[in-house]
């Protein structure tokens, strides 16, 4: 048992003086939201980082999908292909709309959207695609953007787990009518809580302000309905912390990642998603697939490192159609791969600090069983 609990992921942080340092000037200004110069600053970075023409923070990931679809006008009851395999919020989204969800089937080599299924599940009423790059995995990108340019729909990508992916030398966040990225806490990249939406369309940026910000257009002069979505500035200072950081994050990602990925491919009855050689990598999770010659199971290995103090994560089960919100109105959506995998998947503990000995523990773990 090790003497701390070790969780699936850990937050970085920049070191303390630097992020306190970087704060002092609020006391002075007491600027602490409403897109200050702070805010301005990591929006003007992130499109630098990011290589992508224009970008919206978002107070989360979440309210930047909502709001984006939200965006795009799509009447009431449209129906939006996305993908079962993907954390609660893709769908959430979609439903606050009052629109419906459509679920197709996804790969069963990386977990994406199956290109392959899109064009059935098209009706009259189909407005817009959803896929997600799911542990930062990247899909089958052309031919979800051929097919959506045949039937005049808009994709929206959920690129949550892929910030600084690059994909065929350009930004992830390039593709597609629009990509919105998660900052939250346990993300590659965090600012505490944060999301943005990344496109290249700078009318969609505008309706965005609007839509985070109250419609408000100057002093006496709303021009819109809108929320209340802006990233204060508190948050967008870890940001910009944090990005000073990142290269170095990564980097130490990766090298857990060779390791994990040495050591877990001599033991029988794991698998792992497969790579895309023309992406570049942001190494954001670890999931492994767990076969029946795996002795203890994906559920029996899952308790087994929870009695070592190890909280690996079944990320993500139950898919969504079936969680309990949804199982009555989507539970009986055909998606076999999605559950089959759903049903295997294992995310292992991972972050750039976790150190070598704590993953040599879990390691033994997963060996002994």
């Amino acid at each position: 048992m090790l003497d701390e609990k070790v969780l699936v992921t850990r937050s970085s942080m920049p070191p303390y003086e630097e992020y306190i340092e970087a704060i002092r000037p609020l006391w002075d200004s007491h600027w602490l939201t409403n897109m200050g110069k702070y805010h301005r600053e990591l929006e003007k970075q992130l499109c630098d980082y990011l290589d992508v023409p224009e970008l919206s923070l978002m107070v989360n990931g979440h309210m930047a999908l909502e709001l984006v679809i939200q965006s795009f006008g799509f009447p009431e009851g449209a129906e939006v292909i996305t993908t079962p395999f993907t954390f609660i919020s893709t769908t959430h989204a979609i439903v606050r709309n009052r629109l419906q969800p459509v679920f197709c089937d996804v790969r069963a080599e990386d977990g994406t959207m199956d290109e392959t299924k899109i064009e059935e599940l098209i009706t009259e009423r189909t407005v817009a695609i959803v896929p997600v790059h799911v542990y930062g995995n990247i899909g089958n990108i052309e031919k979800i953007e051929e097919i959506a340019y045949n039937y005049d729909l808009k994709v929206i990508y959920d690129a949550a787990h892929a910030f600084g992916v690059k994909y065929k030398g350009k930004g992830i966040g390039n593709y597609g009518d629009a990509s919105v990225f998660s900052f939250h806490a346990t993300k590659v990249f965090h600012t505490i809580e944060g999301g943005a939406v990344a496109s290249s369309d700078h009318e969609l940026y505008q309706r965005l302000y609007n839509l985070k910000n109250f419609g408000i257009r100057g002093e006496e002069l709303v021009v819109s309905v809108g929320a209340n979505a802006k990233m204060n500035e508190f948050s967008a200072i870890m940001g910009l912390c944090n990005l000073n950081h990142i290269a170095e994050d990564i980097e130490g990602r990766r090298k857990l990642w060779s390791k994990y990925r040495e050591r877990l491919s001599e033991i029988p009855g794991i698998d792992f998603f497969a790579d895309n050689p023309d992406a570049e990598k942001n190494y954001a999770y670890f999931p492994i697939l767990l076969r029946e010659e795996y002795p203890a199971g994906r559920d029996g290995l899952y308790q087994a490192l929870q009695e070592e103090g190890v909280y690996a994560r079944k990320y993500f089960y139950p898919i969504a159609p079936d969680q309990k919100c949804y199982r009555k109105k989507y539970g009986r959506a055909e998606v076999p791969v999605a559950r089959e995998l759903a049903d295997r998947v294992l995310i292992l503990p991972f972050y750039a600090e976790m150190g070598q000995e704590i993953q040599d523990r879990i390691l033994d773990v997963i060996e002994r069983r």
